[in-house]
């Protein structure tokens, strides 16, 4: 008799669950079929190459990278800390970076942002995990963390540490829609699909920031340079992936 009921409780969820696997089908088809919803943007190339202190220099993608990616709008640009003339690290406590994360020139960050305009054909976000074996790196630490930006919503994003031989990097990336910013893959595409059907929309966007972990560096202080350079980031992202 207990048996019985299990199997027909179970039925029931089953049911329901396809029930709702269907009408979501349904409605993102029905999405699809619509003309999507492309809003006014600033393309990623007339973002700031100054970002407080940080100085940027772009840097070329390789074809096959640009091959791979798809058609989107792609920004790679190579970020240098410099230090204001006359200013020690003591006088001015109140600096964008502090002077322990970034107070010479070899603390660089990269900047990679990849904005997809629609992604209903397929050219969809590729995870950055995807890449590092391709280009030798592998992951050494891996763990999330949340990122607080002054008047903004915390969100949370991947924190890795990547090797290749004697060389480390550490590596904090998340995925940008529409103001919301999420570390999983997987509820990424959950708001694609939500998002396609509520606002007719499929545009989204992966950003990533690395900086090179020199030998006898405190991870900690890579750590603030990377979350320091987020916060210049983070509050001006709406005028190139709108919200």
């Amino acid at each position: 008799m207990e048996k019985a009921a299990t199997d027909v409780i179970r039925s029931h969820l089953q049911f329901a669950l396809a029930a709702v696997l269907l009408t979501v089908t349904a409605l993102f088809l029905q999405a699809r079929g619509r003309s999507e919803v492309f809003p006014p943007r600033q393309p990623l190339s007339s973002l700031p190459h100054e970002l407080a202190n940080w100085v940027g220099t772009d840097i070329t993608l390789p074809k096959d990278t640009l091959e791979i990616l798809g058609p989107g709008d792609f920004l790679l640009r190579l970020y240098r800390y410099a230090s204001p003339q006359n200013e020690s690290p003591g006088n001015n406590p109140s600096r964008d970076v502090s002077a322990k994360a970034a107070s010479a020139n070899d603390r660089d960050v990269d900047l990679f942002v990849a904005y997809f305009p629609s992604q209903r054909a397929g050219d969809t976000i590729h995870s950055p995990r995807n890449c590092l074996p391709g280009a030798g790196w592998s992951p050494l630490e891996s763990k999330r963390i949340t990122i607080s930006v002054p008047g903004r919503a915390s969100f949370p994003a991947n924190r890795y540490v990547i090797g290749k031989g004697v060389e480390r990097q550490l590596v904090l990336y998340w995925y940008w829609a529409h103001d919301r910013g999420v570390a999983s893959e997987y509820w990424a595409k959950f708001h694609l699909v939500a998002d396609s059907i509520r606002m007719n929309r499929s545009d989204g966007a992966l950003i990533r920031v690395t900086t090179p972990l020199k030998r006898g560096e405190n991870a900690n202080m890579a750590d603030e340079r990377l979350l320091s350079f987020a916060g210049q980031v983070v509050p001006i992202l709406d005028n190139y992936i709108p919200r």
